[in-house]
């Protein structure tokens, strides 16, 4: 009974997101995805409570790569890139700022946690052209399955599974599989296997 419940109000919440998600793929057509979406998200981060976390789910199973039903996406919450994906179980706090990434299943994301499109999103070795136009490259950034990632920690690498990443750490280096990291830059701490 409490899983039909689940599924139904999921699928109220698909529905009542649509109009969003039915004028986001309209203007998809005439201006570039990305940016589109990033407006898009910044409004949907807008909705308090329970019922912000199931519009935004709705309209982000729409627009992203993979956004599982099964998420929690709470006030606040901004994603740049649709190249995104949300798997099943995952908690994303408040405030967070999601690139373009895979994050796996289970994961825990804390307050205000900042996930990038790696670390070369921006050129700067031309000192005669403005950093704003020296461009750089977004590549996806995977969180592995059942990791916990602390409040207003950033990350530019990708996460293996069942890590722990301390509060404030900032991650530049790919972390191994069941790595408790701190700091800045993120250091092994120790292993939890």
């Amino acid at each position: 009974m409490k899983s039909a419940v689940k599924e139904l109000m999921f699928t109220i919440f698909l529905v009542l997101a649509s109009p969003v998600s039915i004028l986001y793929l309209i203007g998809s057509v005439l201006i570039s995805k990305d940016r589109l979406f990033s407006g898009y998200s910044q409004l949907m981060s807008l909705f308090p409570g329970m019922i912000g976390n199931y519009l935004r789910v709705g309209f982000y199973r729409v627009a992203m790569t993979r956004c599982d039903k099964e998420v929690v996406i709470s006030f606040g919450t901004i994603f740049s890139q649709t190249d995104t994906e949300i798997l099943e179980g995952t908690y994303i706090g408040p405030q967070c700022n999601i690139g373009k990434s895979r994050i796996e299943a289970n994961c825990l994301l804390g307050s205000g946690v900042h996930i990038m499109s790696g670390k070369g999103q921006h050129n700067f070795s031309d000192l005669d052209t403005p950093l704003r136009e020296q461009g750089g490259e977004f590549s996806k950034v995977t969180i592995g399955e059942d990791s916990w990632i602390g409040n207003g920690a950033l990350i530019m690498a990708n996460v293996g599974k069942k890590c722990i990443i301390g509060a404030g750490s900032v991650v530049i280096s790919d972390i191994p599989d069941y790595a408790i990291v701190a700091g800045n830059p993120a250091k092994i701490i120790k292993m939890r296997n």
